[in-house]
């Protein structure tokens, strides 16, 4: 029986997920693939620390070794960072491997790029892994373009930040001991710069975008917010509402045009993220025909992200490749809305005095008011200090004059771009 030989770059929680996943799990592979798969060669930075690596394979710190493999058919890459990940995976593809990446934030800046070297070397290149672990969003995507169209996808994607909010909401803890509990647990690394400041989701969009809708937006345009800055008065005041905290990445269609963005968002008990805790993900797609689905489960994890990987294995090898709705039909088909509808939107205003706008008079704290989004960015620049944060799902605004939150009736104001 011929071999499919594997290389893994990078052995942390990821590689070595993969590699243990391989090993356990011959006989289904081989079942489904016709081939045994083996591991061939394994990249690491120290190849004198024990791991418990068969003795048959290939353990190196230098990336000439795998290169230099007679056979090779597959690269699985777990590396951290654009580089070295995008220069080896450009040689690989031009020694004619197949690839699978689990670095989202490489595949971010270099996917397109890298997808085109493989087009032209005939091989395949599986993503899975970079959006969500073990959720399938990826192929989730790919199923539906083969007839809807996307409108949205909002996610979830990045459980330390989940965690994080979740930790602050139902134990009481300031941000920084909830931070702490995270890297406690594993959650979060020591830097974690990436996960609370959004950044980890930014690249996760990007990556959804450019499969859903041909492209990505335009990255200086993404308003991108993380968690940091979350106090748990905050986090308290949303509690009294019914409605809790999760950083949500979104992306869409309007006009032609890609937009996005990630931010801390309410959602409703109505929503499907509601109940998303810890460091549980969530993808919401929505179709023109399908409506809105949603998948949920473990975003990350060293066997949770390793089944995305060997599935994509099985895809590149069978030579199955991801589709863009820009192979099908102009990005301005898509959905050809402007989105000016009024969203729900909660300020809360810790400055002195009341907030600077002709909306509303006399808002010294905190207000609920419904108001498009071109509207509360420009009540944003006259009012540094306060705090906007968008509710989704169905949440019902009722006029109370209530001294400690007022809520305001939306009919009874003006709406009108300042």
């Amino acid at each position: 029986m011929s071999t499919i030989k594997v290389a893994i770059l990078g052995f942390g929680t990821v590689g070595e997920g993969v590699y243990r996943t391989i090993s356990t799990h011959q006989e289904k592979l081989t079942a489904v693939l016709g081939k045994k798969v083996e591991v061939a060669a394994i990249l690491l930075k120290d190849k004198t620390k024990e791991r418990g690596i068969d003795g048959s394979v290939l353990v190196t710190d230098d990336i000439e070794d795998i290169i230099g493999l007679e056979q090779l058919d597959v690269v699985v890459e777990a590396i951290v960072g654009r580089e070295p990940a995008n220069t080896y995976l450009r040689r690989l593809l031009q020694k004619g491997c197949h690839v699978v990446t689990a670095n989202k934030e490489m595949f971010a800046y270099h996917g397109t790029e890298l997808e085109k070297l493989a087009a032209e070397q005939n091989v395949s290149i599986g993503f899975e892994a970079t959006v969500a672990g073990g959720i399938p969003v990826i192929q989730t995507i790919q199923q539906l373009l083969n007839i809807n169209r996307i409108k949205k996808i909002e996610g979830i994607l990045n459980g330390t930040s989940n965690y994080i909010l979740s930790e602050m909401r139902t134990n009481g803890l300031s941000f920084d001991a909830a931070l702490k509990a995270a890297q406690a647990k594993g959650y979060a690394e020591a830097d974690p710069t990436n996960d609370i400041e959004g950044y980890d989701a930014f690249y996760k969009l990007l990556i959804v975008s450019e499969l859903a809708f041909g492209e990505k937006p335009e990255w200086e345009s993404v308003h991108r917010q993380g968690i940091a800055n979350m106090s748990i008065e905050e986090i308290k005041i949303a509690e009294e509402l019914g409605l809790r905290f999760k950083l949500i990445a979104s992306v869409q269609v309007n006009d032609g045009k890609v937009i996005g963005s990630v931010r801390p968002t309410l959602v409703s008990k109505t929503h499907p993220f509601f109940n998303i805790e810890g460091v549980e993900n969530a993808v919401s797609i929505e179709g023109d025909i399908v409506g809105r689905i949603s998948l949920q489960g473990p975003g990350a994890g060293m066997f949770p992200t390793a089944s995305a990987i060997i599935e994509d294995l099985v895809h590149v090898v069978h030579g199955i490749k991801a589709k863009k709705v820009a192979e099908r039909s102009p990005l301005s088909f898509v959905n050809n809305e402007v989105e000016k509808s009024k969203q729900t939107w909660l300020i809360i205003n810790p400055g002195k005095g009341p907030l600077k706008t002709n909306l509303f008079t006399n808002i010294e704290n905190k207000v609920i008011i419904e108001a498009d989004e071109q509207t509360i960015l420009n009540v944003q620049k006259q009012n540094k200090e306060a705090r906007f944060y968008q509710i989704v799902g169905e949440y019902e605004v009722t006029e109370k004059n209530d001294e400690n939150f007022p809520h305001k009736e939306p009919k009874s104001l003006t709406f009108e771009t300042v």
